[in-house]
């Protein structure tokens, strides 16, 4: 087991299977679980934006609904990575011992690690896409360029799922996740351009916020909803990639130290 602990990851394409047997019980399930994550953003896009919307002037030359519609996206995004990568793939380590099970099988803990990753940010793009789709509908996307929206959603996805296994790996219950939601998760929407525009704040935080991950992902889902190719798209692009192989890495050895004494 040590031996195990100290290899770096090694995983396989076995992580299909992990993903598979995730997604084949969520179909059970599907209906009321898309209720359940597009219940709040939409609330937050329609209500806000239509509400508050019209008492406000266009932002950043565009109407508050279509400016809150992009950061909604990013946002749904990371509420349902981080739920499920935290919530549901806690449940299947610690409390159904689903894990342990599945070890049993031709299956290494890198796999299993990478497949719930893999499956989190899935289960994430669909929420992203569906919200996306809905802003469509009303008219709040302006060209095919949104396209590209999709493709940014995943990689988003995977960001907040390795975030979360970090937290899964690290929490003794379900109460452990809260500090996350009220330290990491909620400042992150108010501090990372979803709700309003990002040179309205200090200076100081305006400097904080570059490190947020839920920054870049605005920064490149905004412009292309309206159809404009976002400035230095690479550099966007590099540090969401960074967060996610970090942040997934981080995750595998933690969950090492927990489930291979």
């Amino acid at each position: 087991m040590k031996l195990q602990r100290a290899l770096r990851p090694r995983p396989s394409l076995r992580f299909v299977h992990i993903w598979r047997r995730n997604g084949l019980v969520w179909t059970k399930l599907a209906i009321p679980s898309m209720l359940g994550n597009l219940a709040d953003p939409m609330l937050y896009m329609l209500g806000l934006g239509y509400g508050l919307g019209a008492m406000m002037p266009d932002v950043v030359g565009m109407p508050y609904i279509a400016f809150l519609a992009a950061g909604t996206v990013c946002s749904s995004t990371m509420m349902s990575a981080s739920f499920e990568s935290m919530y549901s793939s806690f449940s299947r380590m610690h409390v159904q011992r689903t894990w342990d099970a599945i070890m049993n099988a031709p299956v290494t803990l890198d796999d299993l690690v990478l497949g719930e990753a893999i499956w989190s940010a899935s289960k994430a793009f669909l929420s992203g896409a569906a919200v996306l789709l809905v802003a469509s509908a009303l008219g709040l996307v302006e060209s095919t360029l949104a396209l590209w929206v999709l493709p940014v959603v995943f990689l988003t996805g995977l960001v907040f799922a390795g975030l979360g296994l970090i937290m899964t790996s690290l929490s003794p219950s379900y109460d452990f996740f809260m500090y996350y939601f009220t330290l990491a998760v909620t400042p992150m929407m108010l501090a990372s351009g979803v709700f309003f525009p990002l040179d309205r704040l200090p200076q100081w935080l305006q400097a904080a916020a570059q490190a947020l991950p839920l920054t870049h992902a605005v920064a490149l889902v905004r412009p292309l909803m309206r159809g404009v190719t976002p400035d230095a798209p690479i550099a966007h692009l590099s540090v969401l990639v960074a967060y996610a192989v970090l942040a997934c890495y981080a995750a595998l050895v933690l969950a090492r130290r927990r489930l291979l004494k």
